[in-house]
């Protein structure tokens, strides 16, 4: 049962995304065969259709951030019937050997896991395509319940945004009475918002837009501190104890040190490559503060997030497009002209 699939693909660096005719693999007898109804559109995918991080390999159909209804199920497949609401995100397989896999983070599987598109998968050595697409298959282990109730098309962004934010949020132990700030308010920062303050935390927005206050507050910050104001900064020295970094280009973090406590941890989750400026180290030898970085999260970990959002009635602020408006999407994401999250509704294709 080979599955002929239309779905959007980038052909090289420079072109932009296009119909595209492709193959499914044979279901395998634990895989979830999923009608795509909604995906989101992430900074990543704009980065990958782009080769920005080179490494880009062409066909591509990007999309992991991907909410569909399932219409079939292998004969091993215990978790997943037909009809029921199913999510996919960054990750569709990895070793499920290492000590990360064994310890429930697959995303740092020591053999690297195997990503939703621009992938190997491991079985048949072919190229994985993601969610900008009539339909997809993965391993019932790598496909996550969407919670009863849960507005399906805002759901699509907690599978890379959400757990990009909660997964830091529970590693360091946020909970009541945690100081959080949040630098950058975009797909990630408005999630780290909502997340935070569902966790019982105080949070603050660090942003360099006075006309953004307004929107953190709704989105659950209690205060906003503009990171380009020297007193304004001042005035938070050594109140965080965990800052959450979504802006996801280079930047100073300098500034930023020393609002951290004795212990505090500020933790890159949209950034990738070189710091320039330089860090300095002092306020980390003199304050025990720590620079980290945090990678998506575990299957397990994100079920436990879209449980979570499920019981408190979060999901992302969504723009819902069609898939024939993606290449106009991307340009308006480079100028920041969306709040907060572009959302493919997948009827379109039929279009």
């Amino acid at each position: 049962m080979t599955i002929k699939v239309l779905g959007y693909a980038a052909q090289s660096a420079e072109a932009p995304l296009a119909p595209f005719e492709f193959t499914r693999r044979d279901p395998r007898p634990d895989d979830v065969v999923m009608e795509v109804l909604y995906c989101g559109v992430c900074h990543s995918d704009l980065h990958q259709a782009r080769s920005d991080w080179s490494g880009s390999v062409y066909p591509m159909v990007p999309g992991h951030e991907v909410i569909g209804r399932v219409t079939a199920v292998g004969k091993d497949v215990t978790k997943f019937k037909p009809g029921d609401f199913a999510g996919i995100g960054c990750m569709v397989d990895s070793c499920r050997e290492c000590q990360p896999c064994q310890h429930d983070l697959e995303q740092y599987c020591e053999q690297g896991s195997v990503l939703t598109y621009n992938g190997i998968d491991r079985h048949d050595h072919r190229p994985t395509y993601g969610g900008y697409s009539q339909s997809i298959v993965a391993s019932q282990d790598f496909v996550l319940k969407v919670p009863n109730g849960m507005d399906l098309k805002s759901a699509a962004p907690l599978l890379c945004a959400g757990i990009t934010t909660w997964s830091p949020l529970r590693h360091w132990n946020v909970g009541q009475g945690s100081k959080v700030a949040v630098v950058g308010l975009g797909g990630l920062g408005h999630m780290a918002l909502k997340l935070a303050n569902a966790l019982g935390a105080e949070v603050t927005l660090f942003t360099r837009s006075a006309d953004k206050e307004a929107d953190a507050r709704r989105l659950g910050a209690h205060h906003i501190v503009f990171s380009t104001d020297e007193a304004q900064m001042s005035t938070v020295k050594g109140q965080f104890d965990l800052i959450i970094d979504t802006v996801p280009y280079v930047h100073d973090i300098n500034s930023y040190m020393p609002t951290l406590n004795l212990d505090g941890t500020l933790v890159f989750v949209g950034y990738l490559g070189d710091l320039t400026p330089m860090l300095n180290t002092i306020p980390l030898i003199l304050g025990r503060r720590s620079v980290a970085g945090s990678c998506i999260g575990g299957i397990a970990e994100t079920q436990d997030m879209l449980d979570f959002c499920g019981q408190h009635n979060i999901t992302a602020d969504v723009e819902l497009i069609n898939m024939q408006e993606i290449n106009q999407a991307y340009e308006r994401m480079l100028n920041s002209d969306v709040k907060y999250r572009f959302v493919i509704d997948m009827a379109s294709l039929k279009a």
